[in-house]
């Protein structure tokens, strides 16, 4: 038992790896009120969550009081300390990181040098990933693959901090940004299934949209409405393969979404000023 806690656990890593993201180490501790790390420094980044009480976290000189369902992040090289509150000593849970991904995978979880404090997360949900991460390290015959299986449960936790740095952030620009994703992710539909025969009610419907709603929110954001994005999609597809003059008329309209060869040559020519035997006439020489 460490002294200084009343409680205090810790898994160690022994075959850390040199990949994209590795944990190093992961414990969960309840230190004795007043208990304080720091000033100090260290070359890995280490992750706290707080699951009770209170304390303060220093780092680079900024304070920052944390309490039950706040985490706070070390960064490599940053100056920090914290220490336990004498009235109401914290109980936390914390995780050793390294690897060239950790940096920019923590920044999308919104932990970073400039905000390295996560506040108002449900501390209970954050605690069975870190006891994961914690359990991996069973002294097995094979620690690289308890390395494997810590970097997962670390994934999975930095996936679940990102998630309440969002639900604490701003409804309106969370709907926007949800949106967002969603044209995202119709664009990306059209231009995997343009071939297909797409309807833009259910591809409105799928992403939980009405058509009339989906069709405004796309437009705003792409200047073409769900419809004309296709029929762009097809006709600039449909021009790839006219240059390459390997596939006839008939297969080219096939190859993006037309079962009629002529219907596919009228809109064609609607779109382009030219039928498609006129236009690929232009790459013969």
């Amino acid at each position: 038992m460490n002294p200084d806690h009343y409680q205090f656990e810790i898994g160690i890593n022994l075959r850390p790896g040199e990949g994209e993201l590795t944990v190093l180490f992961s414990g969960e501790g309840s230190p004795k009120p007043g208990h304080k790390v720091g000033p100090s420094v260290h070359d890995y980044y280490l992750i706290h969550t707080v699951l009770s009480g209170e304390g303060m976290f220093i780092s680079e000189g900024r304070k920052f009081s944390c309490q039950a369902g706040d985490t706070f992040l070390i960064m490599p090289g940053s100056l920090f300390s914290y220490e336990s509150d004498r009235q109401t000593p914290w109980q936390y849970v914390w995780a050793a990181v390294q690897g060239d991904g950790a940096s920019q995978l923590l920044k999308q979880a919104g932990l970073s040098q400039e905000k390295p404090v996560l506040k108002g997360a449900d501390p209970s949900a954050l605690h069975s990933f870190y006891r994961r991460i914690k359990h991996s390290f069973k002294q097995s015959p094979f620690p690289e693959l308890e390395s494997l299986e810590a970097s997962g449960w670390l994934r999975l936790l930095i996936h679940r901090l990102g998630h309440a740095s969002r639900d604490l952030g701003d409804t309106a620009a969370q709907h926007s940004e949800m949106i967002d994703r969603q044209v995202e992710q119709a664009k990306r539909w059209i231009s995997l299934q343009y071939h297909q025969q797409l309807g833009i009610s259910q591809m409105a419907s799928s992403l939980g949209y009405h058509r009339a709603h989906f069709s405004k929110a796309f437009k705003e954001r792409t200047g073409l409405s769900p419809k004309q994005y296709l029929m762009k999609i097809r006709m600039d597809k449909a021009k790839e393969l006219l240059e390459s003059r390997v596939l006839t008329i008939d297969e080219v309209s096939s190859s993006v979404g037309f079962n009629d060869a002529l219907y596919f040559s009228k809109q064609f020519r609607n779109w382009c000023g030219q039928s498609p035997s006129e236009y690929r006439s232009g790459f013969k020489h």
